[in-house]
């Protein structure tokens, strides 16, 4: 599953929504101002005309001293209707445009390249696809249940016990949200199988989507398959993946190591990790795997960079399903 022809075609025609929305909602603002202020109309009309006037000296087709006159009356009247919307009760942008993402202004698009709303909306269909939304309400911070991991056993290396792991988890997740945005971070969360690494990374997208974060979750063993379909297929389904696995403001690798290790991958998780840490963009990488054997499924400049980069959580203790 990846973003394809028509969920690139879904968001653009939610873009082509937001425009006609708010193009609605000036219309109807207009109305009213005009209505029951009509000097407002007489001063949005003068603007206008002294907004195509201003251009064409600024083009050479007039003094320059015109043109900072025609500067000087926009100003002049644009305080004027200011002071009237204020004085009627109105924001001082009520008779502007209304866009929900003032960067693109609801185009998707800023300074030739996609805009951070655009990539929300990719990273949204794609989780969609995977049935993020309704894992989510199921699996997030108000559910996480200490009790699920045991008190009583210690850890012969740490000398702490699998709940004090997961507290110690839970703590460095909600610093990484609280952070996220602010400084460059990622998670490297390992241990075996069943103990609530996926689980955990549920609640941090979770989190982070609530917030309005593109997040882009995918399982290792579809993203190796997608990137490889991309790469080498000439029926380009996996549409453009890439490009959303290294623009998305948090990406979530979930159990790596499930996937058929070959030097592609091998490739391919050495750039997404590199290219995403140039970037400044979060990763949270999820896996079963014994860090000792890291190295040699995946080089050691892969684990090079994430031992520089991420900051490890271990997760011990009976697999929770079982119990």
């Amino acid at each position: 599953m990846a973003l394809e022809n028509i969920h690139y075609d879904a968001i653009m025609r939610e873009y082509d929504r937001r425009q006609r929305r708010g193009r609605r909602i000036l219309e109807e603002h207009r109305a009213y101002a005009y209505q029951h202020i009509p000097r407002l109309k007489e001063i949005q009309d003068t603007i206008a005309a002294a907004s195509a006037r201003q251009i064409h000296s600024l083009l050479g087709d007039g003094p320059k001293e015109d043109a900072d006159a025609y500067g000087q009356d926009i100003r002049s009247l644009s305080q004027e209707r200011a002071r009237l919307l204020a004085a009627n009760g109105l924001p001082p942008d009520y008779l502007d445009m209304p866009y929900q993402c003032p960067v693109c202004r609801d185009t998707g698009y800023a300074d030739g390249q996609k805009c951070a709303c655009f990539r929300k909306l990719a990273a949204d269909e794609l989780c969609r696809q995977y049935g993020l939304e309704q894992i989510l309400e199921k699996e997030n911070f108000a559910l996480f249940s200490f009790s699920c991991y045991s008190d009583k056993i210690k850890d012969s290396n740490t000398g702490k016990t699998p709940r004090e792991h997961a507290r110690f988890a839970v703590e460095k997740a909600q610093e990484f949200i609280s952070q996220f945005g602010k400084s460059a971070q990622n998670l490297f969360i390992y241990g075996d199988t069943g103990v609530g690494k996926t689980f955990l990374s549920h609640c941090i997208a979770h989190e982070l989507l609530k917030r309005a974060y593109s997040v882009l979750y995918l399982p290792a063993y579809d993203l190796f398959n997608l990137l490889a379909r991309e790469v080498f297929s000439k029926d380009l389904e996996s549409g453009g993946l890439l490009d959303h696995v290294l623009d998305c403001d948090l990406l979530i690798i979930d159990d790596l190591g499930t996937e058929l290790t070959n030097t592609f991958v091998s490739s391919q998780l050495f750039s997404i990790v590199n290219e995403r840490i140039l970037r400044t963009r979060a990763t949270v990488i999820s896996t079963n795997l014994a860090l000792e054997t890291f190295p040699e499924l995946y080089s050691t400049r892969t684990f090079s960079r994430i031992l520089q980069d991420y900051r490890f959580i271990n997760l011990i203790g009976e697999d929770i399903r079982t119990r």
